[in-house]
């Protein structure tokens, strides 16, 4: 992966982070307004502002923070079947989850001993349907989904299908496993639940349920706001922790409107706000140079958590204490590895592993100066399974 960001154009942006958020239609859950802040002597006294919601949430963080967690993934499987070709049909390599991602599965390919060719879509509807086509008629032994609604290329799906091509998605659809329709052997990713409770959890735990919260999603994508209103339920699990504002950017506008709305919230709620959520770590990005104008330092408050993908340049933020604490990222080197690995079930007539990898916290204090986050394990299990 890159550390380079892109910062050209609003549409260039909207390419960069769209498939983060996966543009599929899930069911939204209605997310609940929390109660009153907690009493200021409480706070002053050490007492949480929800002992048995803090207590679990500290809990969870911990579990999440820990780097030493054992391989919890496939041990057993298909020993590897020979001579296969795959197609990485990408949204755009510019996004640093879907090039992560494809340099995960051409890793695992070399091990296996499979060829891979990676199409990018280049980011736009045209082109990611050129790339589909392109793919299908390679006749490959499969094609990857590689962070695109595949309801977007049906046509080309539909071919796929007919040809007896397995069509293995990552980040595609909503839910990880396997798909009917659209139809795939399996979806790769995290579950959104697990990234959004966790990540209010977070705020939960380090406040001491005693915080003043700002959200930041994009309720056009279905997708996002899911995964927002999740975290605002998840946040009004404790009584002390009051939601101040519910900021709806639309990705394609975050570069200009983000600098605009933090301002504008700073001087609502000066030191009232003390965390943040948000759907994607872009917008801490963007975030930044206006908490910098407005005297704010980097370490916060406020405290920021990205409750999504955990690109190179949120791990810098994160590192270099620059206006963000946390991210939950995606790992993306293992689920390339997953991605040849259920590939390789398919080819052997087996159903797919089931395997859903665990959400993790990512701060300056657990990351070591990386700028990316696998279990440790990964390649050793699945070299096993194998027989490489």
């Amino acid at each position: 992966m890159h550390h380079k960001r892109k910062t050209d154009s609003g549409a260039s942006r909207a390419r960069y982070a769209v498939t983060a958020l996966l543009t599929v239609t899930t069911a939204l859950l209605a997310g609940c307004e929390r109660g009153s802040s907690t009493d200021p002597e409480e706070s002053a006294s050490g007492r949480s502002g929800c002992p048995e919601a803090h207590a679990e949430a500290r809990a969870a963080v911990s579990r999440a923070e820990r780097t030493d967690v054992p391989w919890n993934g496939p041990t057993t499987g298909p020993t590897a079947v020979t001579g296969r070709t795959i197609v990485y049909v990408a949204q755009t390599m510019t996004n640093p989850g879907v090039a992560g991602a494809a340099e995960g599965v051409r890793e695992a390919a070399r091990v296996i001993g499979w060829n891979v060719r990676v199409i990018d879509g280049g980011g736009t509807p045209a082109g990611i349907q050129a790339a589909m086509s392109e793919a299908v008629t390679l006749r490959p032994s499969g094609i990857v989904i590689g962070g695109f609604d595949p309801n977007a290329t049906s046509q080309q799906i539909a071919r796929a299908d007919r040809a007896g091509i397995p069509l293995i998605g990552w980040h595609a659809v909503a839910a990880p496993g396997p798909s009917r329709r659209p139809s795939l052997f399996t979806n790769v990713t995290t579950q959104v639940e697990d990234v959004a409770r966790i990540s209010a959890q977070w705020v939960i735990s380090t406040s001491n349920g005693d915080a003043g919260v700002v959200i930041f999603t994009d309720a056009s994508i279905p997708f996002a706001k899911n995964k927002s209103d999740l975290i605002r339920k998840e946040l009004a699990t404790c009584a002390g922790v009051k939601l101040l504002s519910y900021e709806n950017i639309p990705i394609s506008d975050a570069s200009s409107r983000t600098p605009r709305e933090v301002s504008s919230l700073l001087s609502r709620f000066q030191s009232g706000w003390t965390h943040s959520v948000a759907i994607n770590d872009l917008y801490f990005a963007d975030a930044a140079p206006a908490f910098r104008a407005a005297g704010k330092d980097g370490s916060g408050p406020p405290f920021n958590i990205g409750a999504g993908d955990g690109d190179p340049s949120a791990f810098q933020r994160v590192n270099s204490d620059q206006y963000q604490a946390a991210t939950v990222p995606e790992p993306l080197s293992l689920q390339g590895w997953q991605i040849i690995d259920e590939f390789n079930r398919a080819f052997s007539d087996r159903p797919a592993s089931g395997y859903v990898a665990p959400g993790h916290i990512s701060t300056a204090d657990n990351s070591d100066g990386a700028t990316s986050w696998d279990p440790s394990g990964f390649r050793e299990g699945y070299r096993k399974i194998w027989g490489k």
